[in-house]
């Protein structure tokens, strides 16, 4: 008895439960521009319960499942049709009704596209799956359009944290990837490891960038506060005010750095974060692709006739070397956009050091106003606390800095 009997498509416990497949298995079609299933593997064929004749030169979407929301669709063909290779959470439908899941990995190929799909097992699936569930619903009751719905997704996307979608992607693709490994008892291979800890690196930056950010808000009202002072002190306040214009210029310098280099998808830290998670997510699919063509060769006896196997492996293969090259294009981004980071972080501590003279002469007027100058010792105070902190932050952000630079030297000797 198979899925393809009458007594198992009638049923409707078994139409609406998970078609089973292992962690090892991968599966992949390739269609043309307009989505016709012109080859897939084995896996694909068996799982999705069709026969090979009713699969090839079928639309794709013949599996598609009607718990996906119409906004991930909009996204992912919104995405390849611009040449961008793309990572999704897919939930499909089998022949017989039954479902599984995959994380697809769809990107362009001369005359259409092609997906390699692996089972997803991690805890982010689980979260992406709610929220796929959440947005259908939407769909349904606000009558969205899929363009709508999809930028909707977008929205949740970066309330997650993820400053945009090939964030996400790159974040997922790493996540499975590792959440699968572990589930076979395999290791990840030391070039995708690399990746991780350049990716874990750039996150901590994020983190010391938002907190140097906030550090630096706490002493914009010192000038102001300076000019208070002066005031009061009437006469004796003059080098107090020239020190509050003195710091309010420097605090102006500080705030187009922070603009330059925080602010913006163009700053630098985006284009440093960029670069990395692009490297991440195609040396992650080339992982997956040369799996995939390793897993043709087993089994290719169980292939029809009109499924050419070398030629599916010729065509993987072809396309895996592009991604390889598109890493080493990404690295080459990693470098140049590594060596901005040190100036802009060098610039930082030019102006730290103008800051700490700004706080050495109002620890001198401090002292030459005697008791009329203990309103100068809760600013100094917070300028010793802020550069204190300024200085950790920016020196923990040349390590990190520094981690990133070793990583893509070695992938260098790598790839």
């Amino acid at each position: 008895m198979t899925e393809h009997t009458p007594q198992f498509t009638a049923d409707s416990s078994f139409s609406a439960s998970e078609a089973q497949f292992h962690l090892t298995e991968l599966f992949y079609s390739r269609t043309d521009a307009r989505g016709v299933i012109k080859a897939g593997n084995c896996v694909f064929q068996r799982v999705a319960a069709y026969e090979w004749d009713d699969l090839l030169g079928a639309p794709h979407k013949i599996i598609r499942h009607p718990d996906m929301p119409k906004g991930v669709f909009q996204l992912l063909w919104d995405r390849i049709k611009a040449g961008q290779p793309t990572g999704a959470y897919v939930k499909n439908r089998c022949k017989s009704g039954r479902y599984y899941w995959v994380f697809a990995l769809v990107s362009p190929t001369e005359g259409g596209y092609i997906s390699t799909r692996l089972k997803p097992s991690s805890d982010l699936f689980t979260v992406v799956s709610g929220l796929y569930a959440d947005l259908l619903k939407r769909e349904k009751e606000e009558g969205l359009n899929p363009r709508d719905s999809a930028e909707i997704l977008l929205d949740v996307i970066k309330a997650k944290g993820f400053s945009n979608y090939d964030s996400f992607q790159s974040h997922a693709l790493a996540t499975e990837f590792d959440a699968r490994a572990r589930g076979i008892g395999r290791e990840v291979d030391p070039l995708q490891r690399r990746f991780l800890d350049m990716s874990r690196a750039i996150e901590q930056v994020g983190v010391e960038t938002s907190d140097l950010t906030e550090a630096f808000k706490a002493i914009r009202t010192v000038p102001m506060n300076m000019r208070i002072i002066a005031s009061r002190l009437e006469n004796a306040g003059g080098p107090i005010s020239a020190i509050s214009v003195n710091y309010s210029q420097m605090l102006e310098e500080m705030s187009t750095w922070v603009k330059t280099f925080v602010d913006g998808e163009t700053c630098v830290f985006a284009r440093i974060r960029d670069a990395i998670l692009r490297g991440q997510f195609l040396s992650f699919a080339t992982a997956v692709e040369q799996e995939m063509i390793d897993g043709f060769g087993v089994n290719a006896a169980v292939y029809p006739e009109t499924v050419d196997i070398q030629a599916e492996i010729t065509e993987v293969g072809a396309h895996r070397k592009r991604f390889l090259e598109d890493t080493v294009a990404s690295l080459d981004s990693v470098e140049a956009e590594a060596k901005r980071f040190a100036r802009s972080v060098l610039d930082m501590k030019r102006y730290v050091t103008g800051l700490s003279s700004t706080r050495m002469m109002c620890k001198i007027e401090s002292a030459s106003l005697s008791d009329s100058g203990s309103s100068l010792v809760g600013i100094v105070e917070q300028l010793d606390a802020c550069q204190k902190e300024i200085e950790q932050r920016l020196a923990r952000m040349t390590e990190l800095n520094s981690v990133i630079q070793a990583n893509t030297g070695m992938l260098r000797s790598m790839l």
